[in-house]
C-alpha cells in the first residue's frame, strides 16, 4: 500500500481537544523546555528541546500514533549533558502539520534530514523507537552526514511485521476499556506499558483514535542485507525479550552479523516500549553507548 494523502484530523475542534491533551502531557517532561517550529519541504515540523545548548544532541523519534512526551522517563537522565530534541514526527497527529506525501523511505530520509538541517545540528546520536527507530535506520541509510550514531530499540525494519503485533494492537486498545485498577496487571500480561503509564499521555492517544484521520501508511518495509550492511555508523540496538514486534535473537543476529561493529542486546522484562518499561536501564544503555561513541 502506498501513502497518497497526509493524516488529517476530522474537525478543527477535534483538533483543539487533542492538542489541549497534548500539552498536559508534554508536562510529564521535566522544565524549562523550548518548542521549535522547522519548515520543510513535506510541512512543519514541531521539535521539543530540553537541556544545555552546547554538547553532542540526542534527537530523539517516538513510534507510531505517539508524540513525545512518551520519552517522559528519559528527558532528564538523557539532558543532563546533552541538548535533547524529540521530533513531533510528520504522519502522526501531533503538533507537526504535514502538507505533502512522504511516500517512501528516500522522503523520509529527506524531511528528517530537513529538521536536523534546520536545527544548526551536527554529530547528532539519532534515538528512535519503533517506527522511530525504522527513521533512524532508515537515515543512517540514506542520509548520515549529520549522525554520529543511532541507536534504534525494538525498531521496524529488521524483520516483517509479524500478526501477532496487530493482535497486540488490539489487545491493547481492548486493555484500555478495563476498570483503571486492573489495567496495570493487564499491561503485564500483554508487555503493554501504556496500560499503566500515567494518564495524561494516554489520553492524546485516545482522542487521536476518535478524532485524528491517518495516512495509509503501510508497515514499515524490512530492510535488505545490502541496506543494512551499508550503515557505517556505532549502532546499538536493544530490543524487548517479549517484544510482539520482533523475535529479538534473530533481531540480535541479523544486526550483529550486517553492521559493522554493531551492538545489540535483548533487554529481559521487557516488551515493544521497553523505554517505558526499563527506563533506567534504556538510559543507562544509551549513555553508555554515546559516551563511548564520543571517546
Amino acid at each position: 500500500m502506498t501513502r497518497t494523502s497526509v493524516g488529517h484530523f476530522v474537525s478543527e475542534a477535534a483538533r483543539a481537544k487533542f492538542l489541549e491533551a497534548y500539552d498536559r502531557a508534554m508536562e510529564l517532561w521535566p522544565g524549562p523546555r523550548r518548542e521549535l517550529d522547522v519548515e520543510t519541504s513535506y510541512g512543519t515540523v514541531h521539535v521539543h528541546h530540553y537541556g544545555p545548548s552546547e554538547g553532542e544532541p540526542i534527537v530523539l523519534l517516538h513510534g507510531h500514533a505517539g508524540h513525545p512526551s512518551n520519552w517522559y522517563p528519559q528527558i532528564a537522565a538523557l539532558g543532563e549533558r546533552h541538548p535533547v530534541y524529540a521530533i513531533d514526527t510528520l504522519d502522526d497527529p501531533g503538533r507537526s502539520v504535514q502538507r505533502a506525501v512522504a511516500a517512501g523511505p528516500e522522503e523520509n530520509a529527506a524531511w528528517l534530514g530537513e529538521v536536523l538541517a534546520g536545527l544548526g545540528l551536527e554529530r547528532i546520536h539519532l534515538v528512535g523507537v519503533s517506527y522511530g527507530g525504522w527513521l533512524a535506520l532508515n537515515q543512517a541509510i540514506r542520509a548520515p552526514e549529520r549522525l554520529a550514531s543511532v541507536a534504534p530499540l525494538d525498531p521496524g525494519g529488521i524483520e516483517k511485521v509479524p500478526a501477532r503485533f496487530y493482535v497486540h494492537m488490539v489487545g491493547g486498545l481492548f486493555g484500555m476499556l478495563a476498570p483503571r485498577p486492573l489495567r496495570p496487571a493487564v499491561g503485564r500480561l500483554l508487555a503493554n506499558p501504556a496500560l499503566s503509564a500515567p494518564r495524561e499521555m494516554i489520553a492524546p492517544l485516545m482522542l487521536a483514535m476518535r478524532g485524528y484521520k491517518p495516512n495509509s501508511r503501510p508497515a514499515a518495509r524490512p530492510f535488505t542485507d545490502e541496506e543494512l550492511a551499508s550503515v557505517r555508523l556505532p549502532v546499538l540496538v536493544l530490543a524487548g525479550k517479549r517484544s510482539a514486534l520482533l523475535r529479538p535473537r534473530r533481531v540480535v543476529e541479523r544486526v550483529t552479523a550486517l553492521i559493522p561493529g554493531a551492538r545489540a542486546e535483548i533487554v529481559e522484562r521487557a516488551g515493544h516500549g521497553l523505554n517505558l518499561e526499563r527506563p533506567e536501564l534504556v538510559n543507562e544503555r544509551l549513555l553508555g553507548f554515546i559516551g563511548a561513541v564520543g571517546r
